[in-house]
C-alpha cells in the first residue's frame, strides 16, 4: 500500500513541497489520514479504497515521534521526515547494527532549520553526545561498547579551509571509520607508550552549511534543509517546556525497542538499493519492519527516492570527466547511436552546447588533445578508421564507452517490481 504522504523526492528548486506543519497554525501537524478519512466520501459505485495496514505499538510510536519532529521543523519532503524519524529510532538499537548511518543535515544558507532539527534530535536519540569544541581524543574516549549518538552542529566549520580541515583530520577519520563495526583507531598512550585500540563505531548527526566532505556524505542519510516560506509556521522550541514531551516519546521508544534487540540483530531486510547506500539505510528499514503498519513501505519509498536524488546531485556536481562521459553518451544518442563517431564531429557537437562547459574549456573550447586527456583515466582513446568510401579519420567507437558509462553514469534503472515486504513481527 502506498504511504499516505509519500511523494517523489525532488530538489527544492524543482518542486514546492507542502509544509509538514499547517501554515498559520503553529504546532499543528497534518498527520496521516485514517481509513475513515480516506473512504468517507467514496460513492457506492466507486471501487473500494484499500485499507491501511493495521497500526501496531511500534508504528504508533513512530507516528508520534514523526508528529513531534514536524511540530518544530519543516522538512523538505515527507520522505525526509520519515527518514529522520527512523534514524532517531535506530539510534536506540545501535549495538544491533553492522553500520552506523550518519544523518547529514545540510542547507545552502543560515536560518534553514538545521540547528532546530538537531535540538529536537538531541532530545530523542540514544545517549546524545554534543561534540562542539570537543577534541578528537575526547570523542574517542567517549565511545564505548554501548556508544553514544554523536551530534555535531556547524560541521562545515570543521572541514572548511584546507588548514582547518587538516587540523580536524582526526575527527573526519573517526566519522568515516565509525560508520562500520570493527574499525578501531590506534593511539599510543601511557608512560610506556603502549598502543591502545579505541572503538569508533557510533551513529552521528552533523549539521552544516553546504555539503560535507564526500566521504561523510557517502555514508549519510542526507537531509537538505531550506528556509521556510512566508506563512509556513512551526511551534517555537523551548527546552524547559518541550523536552519533557520529547523525553517521554524517547523513553517509550526504548521500552518498545529494547526487547527487540536480538530480533533486530538477525534481520536482513529487503532493500531497494545496493552497496553503501544499502549499508547506510538498512538500520532505518529494519526499524520500519519491526514497527509494521505503513512504515515498511514508507521507509523503502524514502530510501529509494532520497538515494536517487543524491545520486543525481553527485552527477551534477561531479568532475568534468564524468560530465564528459554523460555528454558523449547524449551525442551518440542524438546521432542515432552509430558504431563509430568521428572525433571532429563529436567535438563539434560538444562545443556547440552553450549549456555545457565545453565551449569555454581552456578558453578555446574542447580540443582533440583535451578530449584525450579527460578520457585517459577510463582507458578510452581515439583511433584511425578507414570507411568503405576510402575516407580515413580518427574516431571513437561506442563500444569503448559502454563499460565507463555503466560504472560512472548509468542510465536510470527501470521501475522495479514491488518488493515483497516481511509481515509485521509479533513483537511490534
Amino acid at each position: 500500500m502506498e504511504h499516505p504522504e509519500t511523494q517523489p523526492y525532488s530538489a527544492p528548486d524543482k518542486r514546492e513541497w507542502p509544509p509538514t506543519a499547517l501554515p498559520g497554525k503553529p504546532g499543528e501537524y497534518t498527520g496521516r489520514p485514517s481509513a475513515a478519512d480516506v473512504t468517507e466520501d467514496v460513492r457506492e459505485d466507486e471501487p473500494a479504497v484499500e485499507e491501511a495496514p493495521e497500526p501496531t505499538i511500534g508504528s504508533a510510536l513512530l507516528d508520534e515521534l514523526r508528529r513531534q519532529i514536524a511540530k518544530f521543523v519543516i522538512l523538505p519532503s515527507p520522505e525526509a521526515l520519515d527518514a529522520v524519524t527512523l534514524w532517531v529510532a535506530a539510534t536506540h538499537l545501535q549495538t544491533a547494527w553492522q553500520h552506523a548511518p550518519r544523518l547529514a543535515v545540510v542547507a545552502p544558507a543560515k536560518r534553514c532549520g538545521k540547528s532546530r532539527l538537531l535540538d529536537v534530535v538531541t532530545e530523542t536519540v540514544h545517549d546524545p553526545l554534543i561534540t562542539v569544541n570537543a577534541s578528537a581524543a575526547a570523542v574517542f574516549r567517549s565511545i564505548t561498547e554501548n556508544p553514544p549518538t554523536l551530534l555535531v552542529d556547524e560541521a562545515d566549520t570543521l572541514f572548511g579551509s584546507a588548514k582547518v580541515a587538516e587540523k580536524n583530520e582526526e575527527m573526519r577519520g573517526l566519522l568515516n571509520a565509525g560508520h562500520q563495526r570493527n574499525r578501531p583507531t590506534l593511539r599510543v598512550s601511557g608512560p610506556n607508550h603502549e598502543v591502545s585500540k579505541f572503538p569508533t563505531f557510533a551513529m552521528a548527526a552533523l549539521a552544516g552549511i553546504g555539503d560535507l566532505p564526500d566521504t561523510i556524505m557517502d555514508r549519510s542519510v542526507v537531509i537538505r534543509m531550506r528556509r521556510r516560506r512566508p506563512g509556513e509556521k512551526v511551534a517555537e522550541f523551548r527546552t524547559v517546556r518541550d523536552t519533557t514531551t520529547l523525553h517521554a516519546v524517547r523513553d517509550r521508544l526504548v521500552e518498545w525497542l529494547a526487547p527487540l534487540h536480538a530480533t533486530a540483530m538477525d534481520l536482513t531486510p529487503v532493500m531497494p538499493v545496493e552497496d553503501r547506500a544499502a549499508d547506510t539505510w538498512e538500520p532505518l528499514v529494519a526499524v520500519a519492519d519491526l514497527a509494521g503498519g505503513a512504515w515498511p513501505e514508507a521507509a523503502r519509498a524514502a530510501c529509494l527516492a532520497m538515494t536517487r536524488h543524491e545520486a543525481e546531485q553527485d552527477q551534477d556536481n561531479s568532475g568534468l570527466n564524468i560530465r564528459l562521459l554523460a555528454d558523449i553518451r547524449r551525442v551518440f544518442a542524438a546521432e542515432g547511436n552509430p558504431a563509430l563517431l568521428r572525433t571532429g564531429r563529436l567535438l563539434g557537437i560538444l562545443n556547440e552546447d552553450t549549456e555545457s562547459p565545453w565551449p569555454e574549456y581552456r578558453d578555446k573550447g574542447l580540443t582533440a588533445r583535451g578530449l584525450q586527456l579527460l578520457l585517459k583515466d577510463y582507458g578510452i582513446s581515439a583511433s584511425s578508421h578507414r570507411f568503405p568510401n576510402g575516407f580515413q579519420a580518427r574516431c571513437f567507437s561506442r563500444e569503448q564507452f559502454a563499460d565507463a558509462w555503466n560504472r560512472y553514469c548509468p542510465e536510470p534503472a527501470p521501475a522495479a517490481e514491488p518488493l515483497l515486504l516481511p509481515a509485521p513481527t509479533s513483537g511490534a
